[in-house]
């Protein structure tokens, strides 16, 4: 499932939900809700043929990844992970999720 929801600033953001409702992936911020409808909508139509994932870990050791455009630009983040199998899991979890997006 996917929450489009407006943000402080006046921009748009989307949280893509799994089944039981924890955030699977924060968007980063949009200005106006036709970009983020545009984003939201190519998800579905191409990110399910190559998702462009980065992975990373921070001075704590938490992993992270981001989610990427085809054209390189992070549209969304997920969760702090405590290992690397989980942030794995999530991706996993995650790219399940987008081959059945339902806009809420």
């Amino acid at each position: 499932m996917i929450e489009i929801k407006k943000v402080e600033h006046g921009g748009y953001q989307f949280l893509l939900k799994s089944k039981a409702g924890s955030v699977l992936l924060r968007s980063i911020s949009f200005d106006n809700k036709t970009e983020i409808t545009e984003v939201v909508d190519r998800l579905n139509q191409n990110y399910t043929k190559k998702l462009l994932f980065e992975r990373k870990t921070d001075y704590k050791g938490q992993f992270q990844f981001y989610l990427k455009n085809n054209k390189g630009k992070v549209i969304g983040h997920s969760q702090p992970y405590n290992s690397e199998a989980g942030m794995e899991n999530g991706i996993k979890n995650l790219t399940n999720s987008i081959s059945n997006i339902k806009l809420i």
